[in-house]
């Protein structure tokens, strides 16, 4: 089954429970909801129970929020991207000439592409030579230009920002270095609506209706605004956190057991494309290592599998179409039930009675792949319209 999959308790949680000014600042700015609310196109994603699938596992519940129509772009980046933008351009004149850039292995393209196009403005997404042709044509549909670079994502991450200085471009990149912190933040900051949204039903005042969150990594700034907002939230009442990536981009697993931030040793190349990022954001990482309580990566069978159960539900569950990527927090979920190593893991969370609550971070965003592995496309995608961004 590949490479192993693996797990690590963090030893730090609680050890320097400090804020970044930065982040603070502007995770807590007043504007978030309004800005993303008078999007077009935007509504709240669903939130569903799947307690067939609970019993099956042998939890105590399982709900899944799913991101996969986010603003028809199949992910939930376009949030935290939508929002960056707007912030950029307020450091503009109006009517300015602005090329906004980026890399990405998909998602965080295709958002910036769509949030150019929304405020007229054009965009030039860098891609590793991984991404496959679906993904960049959802770029490209987005009236974007595409270039595909012959490098890992981080490697081209650091093209891109290159390119940028060449052509006086803007970089809107969802991982923070050193002397380039504010644009991730302000990506934090977006995604924050996600979680809000979940305020009238999961997230009660007191307490949340969940007892763990399931958070897949990547660079880890979408994880990190998650752990902002339960801490700041809930303190002490806040659930218990696992943040799940690949096998073969586990450099948040090397980092906790090497108690500073490391680049993973593995390929950088897994089905799970929106989280193969061999880096952490210097923005997430310490939130990540003061708050996540296990640290844990799944193989690609256990991704596909997930695909799988989900949209090949038990009795009474609803269907959820998830991509690779989105199906990865119930990959962990499927890991810490067939492995034995893992069940440390399940104890440590009380996963019998536990309720979880895991997020389908993408829908259909490579049909050609998502047919290999779940044996057929929605009528919808089969038929070559997947839903067009409003």
């Amino acid at each position: 089954m590949g490479k192993l999959c693996e797990w690590a308790p963090n030893p730090y949680v609680g050890t320097n429970p400090h804020w970044d000014a930065l982040v603070r600042d502007y995770l807590t700015a007043e504007d978030i909801e309004e800005v993303i609310e008078q999007l077009p196109g935007y509504r709240p994603t669903p939130v569903y129970r799947l307690a067939g699938l609970a019993r099956k596992l042998g939890i105590g519940d399982l709900w899944v929020k799913d991101e996969s129509e986010r603003f028809g772009l199949q992910a939930f980046k376009g949030l935290g991207v939508a929002y960056a933008v707007y912030k950029v351009l307020q450091q503009y004149p109006e009517g300015v000439d602005i090329t906004f850039t980026t890399a990405t292995d998909g998602n965080h393209g295709r958002a910036l592409a769509w949030a150019a196009r929304l405020f007229g403005k054009k965009a030039v997404i860098f891609v590793p030579k991984t991404v496959t042709p679906d993904r960049i044509r959802n770029i490209e549909k987005e009236g974007a230009t595409v270039f595909v670079v012959d490098a890992v994502y981080d490697e081209v991450v650091q093209y891109a920002a290159e390119q940028a200085k060449k052509h006086g471009w803007v970089v809107v990149q969802d991982t923070a270095w050193e002397g380039y912190t504010e644009v991730p933040a302000w990506i934090m900051a977006g995604y924050l609506m996600m979680f809000r949204e979940l305020e009238d039903s999961l997230h009660l005042p007191e307490k949340p209706a969940v007892d763990v969150v399931i958070l897949q990594a990547g660079v880890g700034s979408w994880a990190a605004a998650a752990v902002w907002y339960y801490v700041t939230r809930y303190g002490e009442n806040r659930p218990k956190f696992v943040l799940v990536e690949p096998t073969e981009a586990d450099c948040f697993l090397a980092s906790i057991r090497a108690g500073e931030a490391t680049a993973s040793s593995g390929s950088i190349d897994s089905i799970m494309a929106g989280l193969n990022c061999g880096v952490p954001s210097m923005l997430a990482w310490p939130i990540l290592k003061n708050w996540v309580d296990v640290f844990m990566t799944v193989s690609d069978e256990y991704a596909a599998e997930a695909m799988r159960q989900y949209y090949f539900p038990q009795p009474g569950d609803p269907r959820i179409v998830a991509g690779e990527s989105g199906a990865a927090g119930l990959a962990a979920l499927l890991v810490m039930n067939k492995e034995p190593h893992f069940a440390e893991v399940r104890e440590f969370l009380g996963a019998e009675t536990a309720a979880f609550l895991t997020f389908n971070t993408e829908g259909i965003t490579d049909p050609a792949n998502f047919r290999r592995i779940v044996g057929e496309l929605p009528e919808l995608v089969s038929s070559g319209h997947l839903p067009a961004a409003s």
